[in-house]
């Protein structure tokens, strides 16, 4: 196995090396086709919307390579997952979406196989280790943030494994860079280039429209209703007033086969729709009118009003699919199996129940000694009450609500079933002088134990549960201090 050239370890760059990046996937690649055929790679992915992306793109890759494989999925690299891991019979492993975080516990307790880390989060050390390779755009002063997602990296190696014959993927790429929050008003560089890969194919096409996330597939009142992107002074978050709205505008809300989508609106009607949407806010609210308006990431040749035709939401039923345990589904869906589609279509069904239930748990105890409501942060502790692969997702709905003040911490715990608690860090508003994986990890190293990972905008960790009280305890410490810290 090809060890990690010197070349490629971690270094400080005052311009990021596009070239050495593709110099490392190359030479990554030409040693990952060396592995024996008669040998079965296991693939151990994570099982958010850009794992899977990643795990079915490596998967597709390998499908066409004619290699043997088997699949792994995990909410993170723990101990125990890792023994888990040690114990199968596969020599050759493959991380994808995640490994650079854990690399000193990969390294040791992983030392009888052959390793390849394939990820874009931050890394955790220099130690070089020589069962591992790591092809991770942070080396290479190419920040994995905003640049590309674990799925970009996993399409780049492997366009290089089956000499560009895994172009298909692509679109599934930025399905992944979606679900990892990477589109900001477009693409940047690494996750462009890919865009354009998809584009120039006909894969996918890009077109604009207004800022709702569903429209693919809810009706328009309830885009209305619920929009946290297109905020319009008494529309959102009353039935009546969108229905309302709507009619004021001429818009009839309804069709004779149920309530009208924005497909379902003729182009003069639409007009009406962005001009009522425009003068609403200027009437009630000083907002730039450009702020209604992005992107749609549509897949070509996938039916309209699915949530497989639009990247945004199709990432959203992959993490649906991760966060019930059903990774398998997404991936299937990923790879365009039907079954597996219809399969994640009624588990997104499922999801939405279990988030309704997180929701409605978390508006019930918002006043017990579940939750801790400080000013700059709010710390909650569902322990058995919500799934632990559920709690990330109600700390991200709960911080994009106007109710709660910008810049405040949503600190979220709850129990895996193997006597350790999973935890989620999120901030209201997404500031970008907040790095929410440092914050993390420096409430980790005060109590001294567990391990944490993530990004700057959205970060989490897993300790054991008898720890809680301690973890709790520091971040409150931490927590305030870095208030105290921007205030001074």
């Amino acid at each position: 196995m090809m060890k990690q050239s010197a070349d490629s370890k971690m270094m400080s760059y005052d311009t990021p090396d596009y070239e050495g990046f593709n110099r490392m996937l190359k030479e990554s690649a030409e040693s990952f086709l060396k592995i024996p055929k008669n040998k079965t790679i296991r693939v151990v992915g994570h099982l958010d919307a850009d794992g899977i992306c990643a795990s079915a793109i490596m998967i597709n890759a390998l499908i066409k390579l004619n290699r043997r494989y088997s699949l792994t999925t995990l909410p993170t690299i723990t101990e125990e997952s890792l023994k888990e891991v040690y114990d199968e019979s596969e020599e050759y492993l493959v991380f994808v979406d995640l490994g650079s975080g854990n690399i000193d516990a990969v390294g040791k307790m992983l030392a009888n196989k052959k390793i390849y880390i394939l990820d874009h989060h931050q890394l955790q050390s220099e130690t070089d280790y020589e069962n591992i390779i790591q092809i991770n755009p942070h080396i290479f002063g190419i920040d994995g943030s905003t640049e590309i997602s674990g799925a970009g990296v996993v399409f780049m190696f492997t366009q290089y494994l089956t000499g560009n014959k895994n172009i298909e993927m692509s679109r599934i790429a930025i399905v992944g860079a979606i679900g990892d929050i990477q589109e900001n008003k477009g693409f940047r560089k690494l996750n462009a280039e890919i865009l354009r890969l998809a584009v120039d194919n006909k894969l996918l096409e890009v077109k604009r429209g207004l800022k709702f996330f569903g429209v693919q597939t809810k009706p328009i009142y309830k885009l209305l209703q619920y929009s946290s992107d297109i905020i319009i002074p008494g529309v959102n978050g009353s039935e009546s007033g969108s229905i309302n709205f709507l009619l004021g505008l001429g818009i009839d809300p309804k069709t004779n086969r149920g309530w009208k989508k924005i497909s379902d609106l003729t182009a003069e009607e639409q007009q009406k729709l962005v001009a009522g949407i425009i003068m609403q806010r200027v009437n009630k609210a000083k907002t730039d009118v450009q702020d209604i308006f992005t992107n749609a990431y549509l897949l070509v040749g996938e039916v309209e009003d699915s949530p497989f035709r639009d990247a945004k939401e199709f990432a959203t039923l992959l993490n649906s699919c991760g966060r019930l345990n059903k990774s398998s589904i997404g991936i299937g869906a990923c790879l365009n199996d039907k079954k597996m589609k219809d399969m994640a279509l009624q588990n997104l069904i499922d999801y939405r129940k279990e988030l309704v239930t997180a929701i409605n748990w978390y508006k019930d105890n918002a006043n017990t000694e579940h939750v801790i409501k400080k000013k700059n942060f709010i710390i909650i502790n569902a322990e058995d009450e919500i799934m632990p692969t559920m709690i990330g997702t109600l700390g991200s709905i709960l911080s994009k609500s106007q109710d709660i003040e910008r810049n405040t911490f949503i600190l979220s715990l709850a129990r895996n079933h193997d006597d350790t608690t999973k935890i989620s860090l999120r901030i209201v508003g997404n500031p970008d002088s907040i790095n929410l994986k440092d914050i993390i990890e420096q409430i980790i190293q005060k109590i001294n134990h567990g391990s944490s990972g993530g990004h700057s905008f959205a970060a989490g960790a897993v300790i054991d549960t008898d720890k809680e009280e301690d973890f709790v305890k520091a971040a409150s410490e931490i927590l305030e201090a870095v208030n105290i810290e921007e205030e001074i």
